[in-house]
């Protein structure tokens, strides 16, 4: 709960010990015969005659009636205390007696925020694609002068008549060619790979994690690794344990049967 500052609770007690003040004149006011009504509104201006008249009416009917003093005596009260106070300010007492102002107690900051909270995005234009095509003519400006400096050169021309053993594709393909050997073209060629196709783009969707940090994408990052593995097994194993008639050798045995 908020603290209530020092200087209002001073001013309450000052309202109330006056509205107690008030109520016992009206009081005695209302005690006093009706002639000297005018006298008591002229003696106290803040307390209206039609008031004092009223009160005393009620009072001199409740008396007759054998009850209900105390009911008017309190509504007597309650209207000095609603009355006029100095200068004109109004004195408005809420429950217990309270007379401070909700705002004037309540913190701005507790019921407004003034200030943004940062978001953690970019957007993908300039930040994103200016730095990843900085980073393509980099790419491309190292590969054109290692090209330069680097000779490349290329394996004889093609003979139909003679094929080579053992007869490999690229490095790339090598890992799906493994699997050629172990089984059938449907399944190596097209079930094995989509599968790991259809799992790498179901991957966002199932690890919904935003964070970029490795330790808090242990999905992300587990699928990843099992897929790079998976083939970079293979096509190690097409590479450099695999002879004549694509049979299985030992490199430092046999030799390595591999041209890039």
């Amino acid at each position: 709960m908020t603290e209530i500052p020092e200087h209002l609770l001073k001013r309450a007690q000052a309202a109330r010990e006056k509205a107690a003040a008030e109520s016992g004149a009206s009081e005695a006011a209302a005690a006093a015969p009706a002639g000297g009504a005018s006298d008591e509104a002229a003696a106290d201006p803040r307390i209206p005659a039609h008031l004092l008249e009223r009160s005393k009416a009620r009072k001199a009917q409740s008396e007759s009636s054998g009850g209900g003093g105390v009911a008017v005596q309190e509504k007597v009260a309650s209207v000095v205390t609603a009355a006029p106070a100095g200068g004109g300010v109004p004195v408005g007492a809420g429950p217990g007696g309270h007379t401070q102002r909700l705002l004037t107690v309540v913190k701005s900051g507790s019921i407004q925020d003034v200030k943004a909270s940062p978001v953690d995005k970019v957007h993908t234009w300039p930040h994103l694609l200016a730095a990843e095509f900085v980073a393509a003519l980099a790419c491309l400006s190292f590969t054109f002068f290692f090209s330069i400096f680097v000779n490349a050169p290329l394996l004889e021309e093609a003979n139909i008549n003679k094929t080579p053993n053992p007869s490999k594709a690229p490095w790339y393909f090598l890992g799906l060619q493994e699997l050629l050997t172990m089984f059938h073209p449907m399944v190596a060629g097209v079930t094995i790979p989509g599968v790991g196709l259809v799992a790498l783009i179901l991957a966002p969707y199932i690890d919904k994690n935003p964070s970029n940090k490795p330790e808090d994408r242990k999905f992300a990052t587990s699928l990843m690794t099992v897929h790079l593995m998976f083939w970079a097994v293979l096509v190690i194993i097409g590479s450099f344990f695999r002879g004549p008639g694509f049979n299985f050798t030992l490199p430092w045995r046999d030799g390595i049967f591999f041209e890039l």
